[in-house]
């Protein structure tokens, strides 16, 4: 499974994602596909998906879906994108199963990463939309500072140390970065990742 990280604190959020895909072809083998798992959703927040490339036809259905209802603050987002995910998920499934059976390979997740104008107290937030209880249902949890799916506790626990000592956003990504490559030259992700940034000016990409 690709690999993506997020972590924020009182400046902002940090976001990467693993820009690789595994999916079954005609012949049930696994092929690798290439595929960019960080999209910005409006000014102020963005999506990660994780899971089946499938995902990222979904995010890409879902920022259509946000720009025509005009959405930009995060927990109002946060609800439309649940059910509106949830919905594509279940379509998704149902298609796959009248081909294969179901298999880990089809499970999606996605973590929603914005800012709110709600809340000065906690102006970021991150939500972990996932199959928390049985396919094909998609459930949310907030997530606290920082997480990383798979999981990779050791990163976290260096982020979380991190995000409670406000430190600056790109120390931040420098630590992300520093874990990603420490992966890669253990062979267990890829050479190609995305990076974002979610500050008070709204989203950027960044090239670390």
């Amino acid at each position: 499974m690709s690999q993506i990280v997020v972590a924020q604190n009182v400046h902002g959020i940090i976001l990467a994602a693993e820009n690789v895909a595994i999916q079954l072809n005609e012949e049930g083998k696994e092929v690798s596909l290439k595929i960019n798992r960080l999209l910005p959703l409006t000014s102020h927040c963005a999506l990660l998906t994780a899971g089946a490339p499938e995902g990222t036809e979904m995010g890409n259905a879902l920022k259509s879906f946000v720009q025509g209802e005009k959405l930009n603050d995060v927990q109002e987002l946060y609800g439309a994108a649940l059910a509106f995910l949830s919905t594509e998920y279940d379509r998704f499934m149902r298609k796959k199963c009248e081909l294969l059976p179901i298999d880990p390979i089809h499970q999606v997740s996605f973590i929603l990463a914005g800012r709110t104008e709600k809340d000065q107290t906690m102006a970021y937030r991150l939500y972990f939309l996932w199959t928390k209880k049985k396919l094909p249902r998609l459930d949310g949890d907030e997530i606290s500072n920082a997480f990383s799916f798979p999981r990779r506790m050791g990163l976290e626990f260096q982020l979380n140390k991190m995000c409670k000592e406000k430190a600056p956003l790109k120390e931040m990504v420098k630590k992300v970065v520093e874990g990603l490559e420490r992966l890669k030259s253990q062979g267990e992700v890829g050479p190609s990742f995305s990076f974002g940034m979610i500050t008070q000016e709204g989203y950027q990409p960044l090239k670390p």
